[in-house]
């Protein structure tokens, strides 16, 4: 295997050994990923992608998830009690990512059919409430055809000449 020689200087010595102990004592295995992902996320902006990152899951205790891509169009809407934002990207290999963040859905538990439950909503009386927790999704599909049916039409008919762009258009100027 060849050697490189690398030098480093007093002051990122200390970078050097932490990143080092994070890969288990090869320094070479955590510089080797250390430059893929650069190189990766580089090229990507050269050709007009941005790095996205989206929480996905149960908000408050979900993951984050990350990829390369260009946001292509957002719609948002309410649905009784509950927001949903709808974020659709087209990723640098060409898939299109749907990522769908709901709100948390709150009830005040009136009862809308009674007609003395205003006096809870003004505090006249014993009131209850409760909610379920919001969550997001990231859902990944090859063609943009295969997100008709899991966004809104609107949004669909919005977004659809834009999936045809190129991310970047080179103009020979």
């Amino acid at each position: 295997m060849p050697n490189k020689t690398i030098y480093v200087s007093d002051d990122d010595l200390m970078l050097f050994r932490r990143a080092q102990e994070l890969a288990g004592g090869n320094l070479s295995q955590a510089i080797t990923a250390a430059l893929r992902r650069y190189i990766e996320m580089e090229e990507g902006r050269q050709e007009g992608y941005d790095e996205i990152i989206v929480q996905v899951g149960l908000q408050g205790v979900g993951r984050k998830q990350r990829f390369s891509g260009v946001l292509l169009g957002e719609w948002g809407r309410t649905t009784g009690s509950r927001v949903e934002m709808f974020r659709v990207y087209r990723s640098r290999k060409g898939k299109f990512v749907l990522h769908v963040d709901r709100s948390p859905d709150w009830t005040n538990g009136a009862d809308s059919e009674n007609w003395l439950s205003w006096r809870s909503l003004l505090g006249l009386a014993d009131s209850s409430w409760g909610f379920v927790q919001g969550e997001s999704t990231l859902d990944v599909v090859d063609s943009f055809q295969d997100l008709r049916g899991k966004v809104p039409d609107e949004f669909y008919e919005l977004i659809a000449d834009l999936a045809e762009r190129p991310a970047v258009e080179d103009l020979d100027i």
